[in-house]
């Protein structure tokens, strides 16, 4: 394998980025723009207080999975709230984050539902005023931040 070709491959395949950590995955003319951000198990008491100001909780490894845009109507819904079965509309990526939860993922310009999954569910709870499941814009040659809650076993959160 030529220098070249070893370079498509990497640049196909994805890869984590040595200097920075993010898992990466790039595709041929998607270069700098996609989605970025971290994944964060929320649990336990967040209410702030005069004497009690919860801080952001440590990042987790997750899978994050990106979808076209997805409607309330277009997911099946599992029991918990924000938790579903099946997404009926294309999943255009999946990656995996780094143990700190971080995450950096290169996508055409759109507008898309990024989801994290847990087993065979998927979850996210944000939505619009459309009622579309956790929206997320990426404009060209931008990276948008998103930042992703993991599903947290029913743990009390307030």
């Amino acid at each position: 394998m030529d220098f070249r070709a070893f370079i498509i491959t990497v640049i196909i395949m994805g890869f984590l980025a040595p200097d920075t950590g993010w898992m990466t995955l790039q595709t041929n003319g998607q270069e700098g723009q996609g989605i970025e951000g971290v994944a964060r198990r929320i649990a336990g008491n967040h209410m702030p207080s005069p004497h009690y100001h919860p801080g952001l909780p440590a990042g987790v490894r997750a899978t994050i999975c990106v979808f076209r845009l997805t409607g309330q109507d277009q997911a099946t819904p599992a029991g918990g709230a924000g938790l579903f079965s099946a997404v009926q509309t294309p999943m255009v990526r999946q990656a995996d984050t780094d143990d700190s939860g971080r995450f950096r993922i290169l996508l055409p310009p759109g507008i898309y539902s990024v989801f994290t999954k847990k087993g065979a569910l998927f979850y996210a709870t944000r939505r619009d005023e459309k009622n579309h499941i956790a929206p997320v814009t990426v404009l060209p040659g931008k990276m948008t931040r998103v930042d992703c809650s993991v599903e947290s076993d029913h743990t009390a959160v307030y």
